[in-house]
C-alpha cells in the first residue's frame, strides 16, 4: 500500500513520553500520525492535511482538548475523534462525551488499546472491540521498573520500552524540579498538574515505584513528608543504569 493510501490521524499531546507512546500505539494499527503539542499546532496542521480521524489530549498548554475539538467539527463534522486523558472521574469522562467525542482512552493504558479504539473510530474493527487498560495501584516496595507492565503497554515491543524509558528519564529532572518548587511554594496545582502527566508516562514505561510515590503525593500536594519522599524515589529512579532499566527478560517478552 502507498503511503498516501494509509489513513493519517491527527494527534494531539503535549508530553514527549506520551507522545511517542500514543504515535507507537497509532502506527500499530496500521495508520499514519501527524503530531501536535497543542491547539495551535493541531489547526495549522489541520490547515495543511486532511486527517482520517482525531486523538486529542484533553488538557493542552494552550487549551483545552474539547474546545479543540469544536473548533475542528466546524471544518469537518464527520470526522471521529477520541480524546485521551489521565483523569479517571466519572464527571470528566462524561464531560469529554457530550463534548462529541467518540470515545475517551484513559491513560495509563496499553497500547493495544490505543491501536483496537482507532480500529474500531475507523471502522477497521467490530464495533464491540473490547477496550482494555492497566492502571498502577499505589502499593509498598514496589520495584523501581515493572518491566511486565511496560511491555504490556507496549504490546510486547522491548525497544520502544528503553527508547520511551530514556525520554521518560531526560524529561523527569525539570518536573522534579517544578513539583519541588511549586511544593515550597504550597502551590498545590501546580504539583496536582505535574503529577497528572507524570503519572501517565508512569504507566507507559513501567515507572512502579515512582507511580505509587505520585500517588501518594497526589493526595497530600504540599505536605513536607510527601514531597522528600517523592523526591528520594525520583533520586531511586535516575539513578538507575540502563542495564537495569532495560526491559531484557524473554519472558516479558511473550508476555
Amino acid at each position: 500500500m502507498k503511503s498516501a493510501d494509509i489513513p493519517c490521524i491527527l494527534l494531539v499531546e503535549d508530553d514527549p513520553v506520551a507522545l511517542a507512546f500514543l504515535t507507537a500505539a497509532a502506527e500499530s494499527a496500521g495508520v499514519r500520525v501527524d503530531g501536535a503539542s497543542s491547539v495551535a499546532q493541531a489547526l495549522a496542521r489541520d490547515d495543511r492535511h486532511t486527517h482520517a480521524a482525531w486523538l486529542i489530549d484533553a488538557n493542552l498548554p494552550d487549551g483545552r482538548g474539547d474546545a479543540l475539538l469544536g473548533t475542528l467539527r466546524q471544518r469537518h463534522p464527520r470526522t471521529p475523534a477520541l480524546a485521551h486523558t489521565a483523569s479517571h472521574l466519572r464527571a470528566d469522562l462524561d464531560a469529554l462525551l457530550h463534548a462529541g467525542f467518540d470515545e475517551v482512552l484513559v491513560k495509563p493504558l496499553p497500547a493495544q488499546a490505543v491501536a483496537d479504539a482507532i480500529r474500531r473510530v475507523l471502522g477497521l474493527t467490530p464495533e464491540n472491540a473490547a477496550v482494555r487498560f492497566d492502571g498502577i495501584a499505589p502499593q509498598v516496595k514496589l520495584p523501581i521498573w515493572d518491566d511486565e507492565a511496560a511491555a504490556r503497554a507496549l504490546a510486547g515491543n522491548l525497544d520502544h520500552v528503553t527508547a520511551l524509558r530514556d525520554l521518560f528519564l531526560a524529561e523527569l529532572p525539570q518536573t522534579r524540579t517544578l513539583i519541588a518548587e511549586a511544593g515550597r511554594n504550597a502551590q498545590a496545582g501546580i504539583v496536582l498538574d505535574e503529577l497528572h502527566k507524570l503519572r501517565a508516562s508512569c504507566g507507559f514505561v513501567g515507572a512502579a515505584r515512582l507511580a505509587s510515590a505520585a500517588a501518594t503525593l497526589r493526595a497530600a500536594a504540599t505536605d513536607p513528608d510527601a514531597l522528600a519522599h517523592f523526591d528520594h524515589v525520583v533520586e531511586d529512579t535516575l539513578a538507575t543504569q540502563p542495564s537495569q532499566r532495560s526491559a531484557s527478560s524473554p519472558s516479558v517478552a511473550h508476555g
